[in-house]
């Protein structure tokens, strides 16, 4: 069992005590920073970078060399799977990401089959594998996907910010065709993971960005259900090691109590909940992950100190808190601004614990 010369992440994810709260930030690699653009460059477009699994290792340690984080996160993108499964992934400059062949037939839907993450999901295993060497055992790294439903929406949608009105309609008027689709990305997401874990991944996120455009109802069925699905199935040890996982249900706050019960270790929260009372709320079921505006971030680094104190305070004393926004950073977020939070969680945390 190789564990981190710096395993604080792991311990508060596993609510053991701590010296202080520990801190990532979520897309830490991202265009926010010079060298990620220029590594992007070399690769040519975003696609190439995330298949690249040199590229991958590269831009996921370049956060690292410059602020003292507590985790590596996996560098890669949520659509990796529906893209292994054939629907044609591209991004349109300024559009985000689109598929050329968006599931809208019913026999295309019966056909989806699970990639293999061995096959056609080589590259990002190879670069978790590559990632884990080149952190040298210093971090955690973090591997991740999206929830079926989160993928869904972009696979039935055909591309990111729309109003839901395909996948929404689908699933009032055909939910049986919806609930496919969901049983093979979990099923796809499940295997993913694992394989993810078993390449050096020593805690897994998983990423439920748009489950909060759902009814209260229909958050169970269609997104709720098949995430505990995955967490029922994802191995919880390797090499001796407990392996963590993370729930992120963006704008999910409503239904905290129903994540915290589905058997993963902890639940990250958007910055629309105080995280004093998603601690009350939970009690002492699940670690929580948050969740600072990632806005506050343009402000100046006195501003940033008082919004990180006022987070640590609500959340009170004792382990079970990862620092992290309450979703990714700006592309137009001055680095220093983020050396400045870092700083700040790593110095006024410690009075906590």
């Amino acid at each position: 069992m190789t564990t981190p010369k710096n395993d604080t992440l792991l311990r508060a994810l596993l609510k053991q005590p701590v010296e202080y709260t520990p801190v990532w930030l979520m897309r830490q690699a991202g265009r926010y920073l010079a060298e990620y653009n220029e590594t992007r460059a070399r690769a040519g477009n975003f696609l190439a970078l995330c298949k690249n699994p040199g590229f991958a290792t590269e831009v996921t340690m370049q956060p690292l060399a410059r602020f003292p984080l507590d985790a590596a996160i996996l560098f890669s993108d949520i659509l990796t799977i529906p893209d292994a499964m054939g629907l044609g992934l591209y991004f349109a400059e300024g559009e985000g990401p689109m598929f050329e062949r968006p599931l809208r037939e019913e026999k295309e839907i019966y056909a989806l089959k699970v990639p293999d993450p061995a096959g056609e999901l080589r590259y990002v295993i190879d670069a978790v594998s590559e990632i884990r060497k080149a952190l040298d055992n210093q971090v955690p790294l973090i591997g991740f996907s999206g929830s079926p439903f989160t993928l869904a929406c972009y696979m039935v949608e055909g591309r990111g910010g729309t109003d839901f009105r395909q996948i929404k309609t689908m699933l009032y008027q055909r939910p049986e065709l919806l609930h496919h689709i969901l049983d093979v990305n979990a099923q796809a997401v499940t295997a993913y993971l694992n394989a993810q874990i078993e390449a050096g991944a020593q805690v897994v996120m998983i990423f439920d960005t748009w489950g909060g455009a759902l009814s209260h109802a229909a958050y169970e069925e269609f997104s709720l259900r098949y995430i505990q699905q995955i967490v029922a199935g994802l191995k919880r040890e390797q090499d001796g090691a407990r392996v963590p996982s993370v729930v992120f249900t963006k704008n999910g706050g409503l239904w905290l109590e129903k994540i915290a019960n589905i058997g993963c270790d902890a639940v990250g929260l958007d910055w629309t909940i105080d995280i004093g009372e998603a601690r009350r709320r939970v009690g002492d079921k699940v670690a929580l992950q948050g969740n600072l505006d990632p806005s506050i971030l343009f402000a100046s680094p006195e501003v940033i100190g008082v919004e990180v104190e006022k987070i640590l305070a609500s959340y009170g004393t004792g382990s079970g808190h990862v620092f992290n926004l309450g979703h990714g950073i700006s592309q137009f977020t001055p680095p220093e601004n983020a050396a400045a939070l870092v700083e700040a969680v790593h110095t006024l945390s410690r009075k906590f614990h």
